[in-house]
């Protein structure tokens, strides 16, 4: 790689970081790895990864961390390049949007703590404290001058906001304003996250390395080339087996907990609990339903939409579309 325009200033001269993502290129192109075997696609993770760490280091960077399956991979791809290059791990960021199902929480702080990640908490208290139960709906001239001022960028004519993550006004206050809030007091460079190029129409076009602006930072997407399958292959093939010394893939797919090796239990493993129950796509927990009866990866995940278990105004295309030029993921 040439030199970086922080090399060609000097270390202290403070520039956008939008500048150096210019100069940063990723290590991968699209055409070269969409098509790749899974080892390939890990390799090109790892790269994406290791290449901005290096450029940019640990301290000013964050995962996205949200417990999902996407998440998960992701973490565990930046766990390989820190413990193989000896780089300082970054902190996990989960945004508490205050409808979390309760065993995500309790699997975000088992996975931080048997990964060796810190986990910074940013929630939007200011709305959340205001409401007593979701749904409820808080007068816009009741929030702070920071929300008031959210909204409007939501909405002109808006009066009242739902404590709901899944409607717009709702998303972009509980998720994207506590994260930017925290990119901002924080300085943070690098946020890193789990989204994939079929998840979504909004995501199809991504890059591995997304500057954005207000707050400037960088997006960086490790695992974008997987499909839903692939995740769930890599997890089980890779993931589980180097993570946990008892498991051994030559088992296969397990169809329930009792399919573990003998003295293993589903909570040991790096997969959130609700996949087990049929979960495919995790959101809120008011408005979140399983999409079949068995577990996520024995789904028919090629041919059928995987966050059809979600409410649907956030996840219409229009609005994300919105959500993302506002910040979000």
């Amino acid at each position: 790689m040439g030199k970086c325009l922080r090399t060609i200033l000097g270390k202290n001269t403070k520039y956008s970081v939008y500048y150096r993502t210019v100069m940063t290129k990723p290590p991968v192109k699209r055409e070269e790895v969409e098509n790749e075997e899974l080892e390939e696609k890990i390799d090109a993770g790892k790269e994406v990864v290791k290449n901005i760490l290096e450029e940019h280091g640990s301290e000013k960077a964050v995962i996205g961390f949200t417990g999902g399956k996407d998440s998960t991979l992701t973490a565990w791809i930046v766990k390989q390049v820190c413990e193989e290059n000896g780089f300082e791990k970054p902190r996990f960021m989960f945004i508490d949007h205050g409808q979390h199902f309760e065993d995500i929480e309790e699997y975000v702080e088992k996975i931080s703590a048997d990964w060796g990640f810190r986990v910074v908490v940013n929630r939007n208290s200011d709305l959340i404290n205001k409401a007593d139960k979701p749904g409820d709906k808080v007068p816009i001239e009741e929030l702070d001058e920071r929300n008031k001022k959210e909204l409007k960028r939501v909405d002109e004519e808006i009066e009242e906001v739902p404590w709901l993550m899944d409607t717009e006004a709702g998303n972009h206050l509980l998720k994207t304003v506590p994260m930017n809030q925290f990119i901002e007091k924080k300085d943070i460079e690098i946020v890193i996250n789990g989204v994939r190029w079929d998840e979504h129409e909004s995501r199809e076009n991504e890059k591995f390395y997304s500057p954005r602006s207000n707050p400037d930072h960088i997006r960086v997407h490790p695992i974008l080339q997987f499909t839903e399958a692939e995740v769930w292959e890599a997890t089980w093939k890779h993931v589980v087996p180097k993570t946990v010394e008892q498991f051994d893939w030559e088992t296969g797919y397990p169809e329930s907990a009792k399919d573990l090796p003998q003295g293993l239990k589903a909570e040991d493993l790096p997969i959130s609990p609700k996949y087990w129950e049929g979960f495919r796509s995790l959101g809120s927990r008011v408005s979140t339903d399983r999409s079949g009866e068995k577990p996520a990866w024995l789904q028919d995940v090629e041919s059928t939409d995987e966050r059809a278990g979600r409410a649907q105004n956030k996840d219409d295309e229009e609005i994300m579309k919105r959500l993302r030029k506002m910040g979000y993921m």
